[in-house]
């Protein structure tokens, strides 16, 4: 059986944390271990993800000095399962859970069944037989940012912005290794670092999207119109750090 890690990021996360369901979770698969990364947290997140730590042997807590941004913590977080655990795959997904954690199973099915998958992303796509619930102007501006990320990277991604991912350990060390450029469009980057891994071969030869058959939108995102309205610098210079 694969041993499988989740890297969860937490910035002020106390009042919103389902604890319960990551137990669950846990008990019913031995094989997985959480990592609560508190990125600087200004609440009592600190204290309920060290609580868990304590009272639960396969969920673990990384306390960060101070607030460094979504992206720095998942790559600490990513660093921090490296050294300290031996794993054959690694992921991260948003502590609200808006991912159910038994979404990450179908993740890792695929990987079991496609060996040459180094990487699988979420999928929102909204489908009969699915439940993905978001906004109309969410969903309308996360296909415009799509198309652009599409045709500026020459990434054929239907979602690169959903907050699950999973990764085989073989080279994480090189794709975590150096600091982002954005704190929230990290995801692209990743993909980017891979690509460079995998010069010469398709995107689809060693990644893979899954669609999501649950996904729920929850209240209080960091991501705010701002980020919309500056994304397109913050494109220009990830392109410019990763030629393709």
């Amino acid at each position: 059986m694969q041993k499988v890690g989740l890297v969860v990021p937490c910035y002020n996360e106390a009042d919103r944390l389902r604890s319960d369901d990551f137990v669950d979770f846990l008990t019913t698969h031995p094989q997985y271990q959480v990592l609560f990364v508190n990125d600087g947290s200004s609440d009592a997140t600190h204290r309920v993800i060290n609580k868990l730590a304590t009272e639960n042997p396969n969920v673990y807590a990384l306390d960060l000095p101070a607030n460094q941004g979504k992206a720095e913590a998942v790559r600490s977080g990513m660093l921090y399962t490296i050294e300290h655990w031996d794993l054959d795959i690694v992921g991260f997904l948003d502590a609200d859970l808006a991912t159910p954690l038994e979404e990450i199973l179908h993740f890792e099915r695929l990987m079991n069944q496609h060996h040459q998958y180094h990487l699988v992303l979420g999928s929102r796509w909204k489908r009969l037989g699915s439940k993905i619930e978001r906004s109309t102007a969410r969903h309308y501006l996360g296909r415009i940012f799509a198309t652009v990320v599409s045709l500026v990277f020459n990434l054929s991604v239907y979602d690169t912005q959903c907050g699950a991912k999973l990764m085989r350990s073989q080279h994480l060390a090189q794709v975590f290794k150096e600091p982002f450029i954005s704190p929230w469009f990290f995801d692209i980057e990743i993909l980017c670092r891979y690509r460079q891994l995998f010069s010469g071969k398709p995107v689809d030869d060693w990644a893979a999207e899954i669609p999501l058959y649950v996904w729920h939108e929850v209240g209080g995102s960091r991501i705010k119109a701002f980020d919309f309205i500056t994304a397109p610098l913050a494109l220009l210079k990830i392109r410019r750090s990763y030629p393709s």
